[in-house]
């Protein structure tokens, strides 16, 4: 590679490659101590495992290779029932949270009872634990008698839905009321409406500004899927309860467990990774 003469235009000094030279080197020696450390850490970990008196017993009743291989095909089916409710689940959250949030930012007194009233949706189905609502739910509305006989992953769907929209709702919008007035305005006086501002500046802005937060919901909301087990569905929760029970052997909730957290391990990087590029992006030149 050829090397610019110093003085001429464009061309790197001799200070700012001793710079560079030395951040190099701090970045490896960084990376080295973390793998190092990393590995010390694991280390020590297994062998308080491995060493402790009873790691035998647990190892047969927790970490099972032959009854983890037996209980695959009934736990992965259970498994499909929670990504079918989970699909369904975020498509109805973006619906209804997203209806939510726009009805608790509009202005004038007109809308009172409709701001009133998605304030208390918002503020009880916060409080209440999902596993209670999946219970009045599950066990409420079929008492009814308002629809026919539904399986109990369409009423852990409806549950799912009404609590995880009041969370999402208010993620919005916080960042609907991020957005500077000034977008507003700059819209409205160019002759957009206010349904045509809302939806084409503010909502965008909004999404964006929030992104992470609506994305550590999607997780959380994946891992509440199972819950839909004491329902009565037989998803991948209730498979692995059944497999416990017939071979007396804990490692099925372990597969069950394992199961989930490779299904849900892709969004939580893809969430850290847009944490991130959003901490990038507002902290230009601010990092030390």
């Amino acid at each position: 590679m050829s090397t610019i003469p110093s003085g001429t235009p464009g061309a790197v000094s001799s200070l700012e490659l001793e710079r560079r030279a030395f951040r190099s080197a701090r970045k490896q020696r960084s990376i080295l101590v973390s793998v190092a450390s990393t590995l010390l850490f694991a280390a020590v970990l297994v062998a308080i495992l491995v060493l402790s008196p009873g790691w035998e017993r647990v190892r047969a009743t927790f970490f099972d290779l032959g009854v983890a291989a037996d209980a695959f095909p009934r736990v992965i089916a259970g498994l499909w029932i929670n990504i079918q409710v989970l699909v369904v689940a975020v498509i109805g959250v973006a619906i209804l949270g997203t209806l939510l949030a726009v009805a608790r930012t509009l202005r004038g007194a007109v809308f009172t009872p409709i701001r009133l009233l998605a304030a208390g949706y918002t503020d009880i189905f916060r409080g209440i634990p999902v596993l209670l609502v999946l219970y009045l739910v599950g066990f409420g509305i079929p008492g009814l008698e308002l629809t026919g006989r539904m399986p109990p992953q369409f009423w852990g769907t409806i549950a799912l839905i009404l609590c995880y929209s009041a969370y999402v709702a208010e993620v919005l919008r916080a960042g609907i009321e991020a957005v500077h007035p000034s977008q507003r305005l700059a819209a409205r006086s160019l002759g957009l409406s206010h349904g045509r501002t809302l939806r084409l500046i503010v909502m965008p802005q909004a999404v964006r500004k929030v992104t992470p937060a609506l994305m550590n919901d999607f997780v959380s909301m994946q891992k509440d899927v199972g819950l839909i087990s004491v329902l009565g569905a037989v998803d991948a929760v209730r498979a692995a309860q059944i497999e416990v029970a017939s071979a007396y052997n804990f490692t099925p909730y372990v597969l069950a467990g394992v199961l989930f957290v490779v299904l849900s391990w892709p969004f939580i990087r893809l969430t850290d990774w847009m944490t991130a590029r959003a901490q990038r992006r507002e902290q230009i030149g601010g990092v030390v």
